[in-house]
């Protein structure tokens, strides 16, 4: 041992401490390391299998006052054996000295030689001042003097990782890096309790950091780029150092997965920042929404183009702006085909999902399960599509766009893969089409694989097998006897032949059918390439595409043809689709077939829409020519012709007086878009009958035996009782339809005629029916249109205002109708009278005022009972030029069926 020729006071920043009296320090310089003893003392020795009594709490004690600090030093005294050892002493940033500080805290004992004769003034006179500060430490037990409590059990395996795991799960336990391996990997010291440590692995999870060299059998594999960097920026700030480890599972190998978190954060989000390190898909279930912090830090780097993502260039598609479109067709359960607003088609897959494989013998039954999911959440729907990426040509499949796609605020190929009818692809860490919320899709299925949804389920799906009864006629006369009983039977539409003949599936009956609609002629499209299509037909066949393709839809069946086809009526949101098509011009009626059926009134005024519009076929029709001709519009319940070039009806010969029938009434609702009545008959029996029936409905509803609500969705057509939002009370009401991701249904309160969005708690059983069901006493909303008007349907200004004249005028008023005819479905037209409108005992005809203040006007295509009123109508016409030549209501620019 030998003084140092010259104390020299030296700078250097504390790497980590080896026990409480030896420290590693690192030159501020360059990275050039030295091993640094303090003078004159020893201290209790770490050891891998059996540590000495306090050697944690004593290496403790210096690693908290200098690791990671700049600090003065002087060597002085060295011991030239093996390694050349330096002692001496330290000064910290706060003043206090080492090893007095240590000595003081009774973290170290003088060594038996320390004293020399060789021994400086200096020396000695340290010397002296340790002994003293041991001996007071001694004496009040402090640090290695104390008499118990100094040894902790540190082992170095853990029996069960699986059990570990389970027990500190999302717990943060305290630890110490004792050494960093990689950016991603490093070994700590988990303070489990007091007494007892484990030294393990532990993997930064959600990161991949790159490896470092290594040797192995012999063979030196070379670091990947930016291994030393990541190693090094994660050893400067973590080596060391206390932190938060909080595990959240594990390696294939059983080593621990958790999250690093220093003081001012995680080390993960921090290498990620700095494009030392990426992410890593495998952990993404562990992490949950912790993992989307990580892709944003990731993010960063690529926006920033730091470290690893040097040289990102981002996708084309990954920077597309947001598409609203409408779900056209399924293809496949993670396919779409979608319609733009320019009204182009384009195929669009999910991205980062994959929906069942039909090789697959588990998941291909669930194939047709899945994409009628797909088809009940989608078909129709306005979405919004973000392109991730495009997918180049593969296994006969052309180049397709991968997309996210969010109907309202739901990820479509989230709620697929969580009712478990689709798995997540796992990408290559070079893709970049992956979905943007990749990780609620891995979660989203390992949450359907636990619970075992959809195709992970142990069941296989029930088969659902439709019988064709379109196969043969006679199968088809035995089954069309069966629907002909039934009206308005629900069905889809599997496949759209031609723009009037289809395919349609009845899933309550288990049957496929060919349907043809009834009562008009439509244009054949080609069905191959070498085929011509005739005038319109492709045009007709592209709307009924669009309109019908996999929509629910309702059908009446009436007949069948030779070939086995069902002939009736489908409709489509309650439309008839033959009127759609005709009012389009893609159709003609027939007259012999519509004459003979009930919707002869409304398809021939369709097809007299489309020739005024001069719409499809009848581009060049010719009104003169017609009635030349003689080809009048078939109506055998007027006395009409379509004799003016305009479209109006001219009324022929003289008209007799109809028989009036006047009745009491209050009008409780007009529809917003249509201007169609709801009223109520005012007489002493009705009012007397549902004032009764509303006062025992309100009080048995009040009553906590009653206040059972719905948890599921009600029947659709079923009478149940509902509370009203703007009053709370409870009212008769027929569900019209249910939104099952909302928990609410659309009912029609059947007393008043209003309908509104009802929440599922607010929807229970009507009670006992032969006191509130409509046996005992029936809807008393009747259903009405007002006679000899035709509403602006297609402006929504115009239509406001009609809406608000009738509600000033009529909504809640007691006034007097005169039906003028009652439809076979029981649709009154009726002219409404207000006995008090103008005071002093005259009446106003309502209907007269919509239409002299420009809010209406005279209908151009007469109903037959309509046009044998001339009278009434040439009234009413007159009125309608008084508004026209006064630019009032709807005629304020002009003469709007003016060609």
């Amino acid at each position: 041992m030998s003084d140092a020729p010259k104390r020299q006071l030296l700078h250097a920043k504390v790497k980590s401490v080896l026990s409480g009296d030896t420290l590693v320090l690192t030159s501020l310089e360059s990275s050039q390391e030295r091993l640094f003893n303090l003078a004159f003392v020893s201290a209790p020795k770490l050891q891998r299998d059996n540590e000495e009594p306090f050697a944690f709490q004593s290496r403790d004690f210096l690693r908290r006052a200098t690791v990671g600090k700049v600090i003065q030093f002087v060597v002085l005294y060295t011991i030239p054996t093996g390694n050349k050892r330096e002692y001496g002493t330290v000064t910290l940033q706060s003043g206090e000295e080492l090893p007095n500080v240590c000595v003081a805290e009774g973290w170290v004992k003088l060594r038996d030689e320390s004293r020399r004769k060789d021994m400086s003034e200096a020396s000695e006179s340290l010397l002296s001042q340790l002994e003293h500060l041991q001996s007071k430490a001694k004496a009040e037990g402090k640090g290695v003097w104390a008499t118990q409590g100094g040894t902790i059990e540190n082992t170095h395996e853990i029996p069960d990782p699986k059990a570990f795991v389970q027990k500190f799960h999302g717990k943060d336990l305290d630890a110490i890096v004792e050494r960093v391996l990689t950016g991603d990997r490093m070994i700590l010291r988990l303070l489990v309790s007091p007494l007892k440590h484990i030294q393990t692995f532990v993997n930064v999870a959600g990161i991949r950091a790159p490896k470092r060299a290594i040797t192995a059998e012999g063979k030196e594999q070379p670091a990947e780029p930016l291994a030393n960097e990541s190693h090094q920026f994660v050893e400067t700030r973590l080596l060391q150092r206390s932190v938060k480890a909080n595990i959240v599972g594990l390696t294939p190998q059983n080593q621990l997965i958790g999250l690093v978190k220093h003081p001012n954060g995680s080390i993960a989000e921090f290498l990620l920042q700095a494009g030392l390190a990426q992410c890593t898909d495998f952990h993404s279930t562990l992490l949950g929404a912790e993992m989307k912090t990580l892709r944003q830090a990731e993010k960063h780097a690529k926006d920033n183009r730091l470290g690893l993502f040097k040289g990102h260039v981002e996708s084309k598609a990954s920077s597309a702006s947001e598409v609203e479109a409408t779900v056209a067709r399924i293809v496949r359960p993670d396919t779409i085909s979608i319609r733009t607003k320019s009204g182009g088609e384009k195929t669009i897959q999910l991205s980062s999902i994959r929906g069942p494989k039909l090789k697959d013998d588990k998941q291909g039954p669930h194939e047709q399960e899945a994409k009628e999911f797909m088809r009940k959440k989608l078909i129709g729907k306005h979405v919004r599509v973000s392109t991730d990426g495009i997918k180049p040509p593969s296994e006969g499949f052309p180049e397709r766009e991968v997309a996210t796609i969010f109907a309202g605020n739901n990820n479509v190929a989230l709620m697929l893969v969580e009712a478990g009818y689709a798995s997540v692809v796992r990408h290559r860490k070079d893709d970049t089409d992956r979905s943007p919320y990749y990780d609620d899709l891995l979660a989203a299925e390992e949450s359907a694989q636990t619970e075992q949804k959809g195709m992970w389920s142990s069941k296989a799906p029930a088969a659902k097998a439709y019988q064709d009864y379109s196969e043969s006629l006679q199968k088809a006369k035995i089954q069309s006897s069966v629907l002909q009983r039934q009206k308005k039977v629900p069905a889809v539409v599997d496949y759209v032949k031609s723009g009037s003949r289809f395919t349609v599936l009845i899933p309550r009956e288990n049957a496929k059918l060919t349907f043809v609609l009834s009562c008009i002629r439509c244009p054949r499209s080609a069905r191959n390439a070498n085929e011509k299509a005739e005038p319109f037909g492709q045009e007709a066949h592209d709307l009924a595409n669009r309109r019908c393709l996999q929509r629910d839809v309702e059908i009446d069946v009436e007949s069948t043809d030779k070939q086995g086809g069902f002939i009736g009526t489908l409709y489509i949101n309650r439309e008839n689709f033959a009127k759609i098509l005709l009012e389009e011009g893609y159709a003609t009626v027939h007259a012999y077939s519509a004459e003979q059926s009930s919707h002869a009134t409304e398809l021939f005024a369709a097809e007299q829409k489309a020739k005024d519009a001069r719409k499809g076929v009848w581009r060049d029709y010719d009104p003169a020519a017609e009635e030349a001709d003689g080809d009048t519009a078939p109506n055998p319940t007027a006395s009409v012709t379509n004799g003016s070039t305009n479209g109006s009806a001219s009324i022929t010969g003289p008209t007799a007086p109809a028989k009036k029938d006047y009745r009491d009434i209050i009008v409780t609702h007009i529809d917003p878009t249509t201007c169609a009545l709801k009223f109520q008959h005012i007489s002493p029996t009705a009012s007397h009958a549902l004032s009764n029936l509303m006062s025992s409905f309100r009080t048995f509803h009040l009553s906590p035996s009653s206040s059972s609500s719905s948890a599921t969705a009600p029947k659709t057509g079923e009478i149940l009782a509902a509370k009203f939002s703007e009053d709370g009370e409870w009212y008769r009401a027929r569900i019209r339809r249910n939104d099952r991701e909302a928990k609410t249904s659309e009912v029609l309160f059947i007393d008043y005629g209003n309908s509104e969005m009802i929440p599922w708690k607010d929807i229970r059983p009507l009670g006992p029916a032969d006191k509130f069901g409509t046996s005992k006493l029936k809807a008393q909303a009747v259903d009405a249109q007002l006679s000899f008007c035709q509403f602006p349907t297609g402006n929504k200004e115009y239509m406001d205002d009609a809406v608000a004249f009738l509600r000033e005028n009529v909504e809640g008023k007691q006034v007097v109708g005169s039906v003028d005819f009652v439809e076979k479905e029981g649709l009154l037209w009726v002219t409404v009278f207000d006995p008090n409108g103008r005071g002093e005992g005259e009446e106003v005809n309502v209907n007269e005022e919509v239409v002299g203040e420009g809010l209406a006007m005279v209908p151009r295509k007469l109903k037959g009972w309509e046009g044998g009123r001339g009278d009434v109508v040439k009234r009413f016409r007159e009125r309608e030029e008084e508004a026209k030549g006064e630019r009032r209501g709807m005629w304020e620019y002009g003469d709007l069926t003016e060609d």
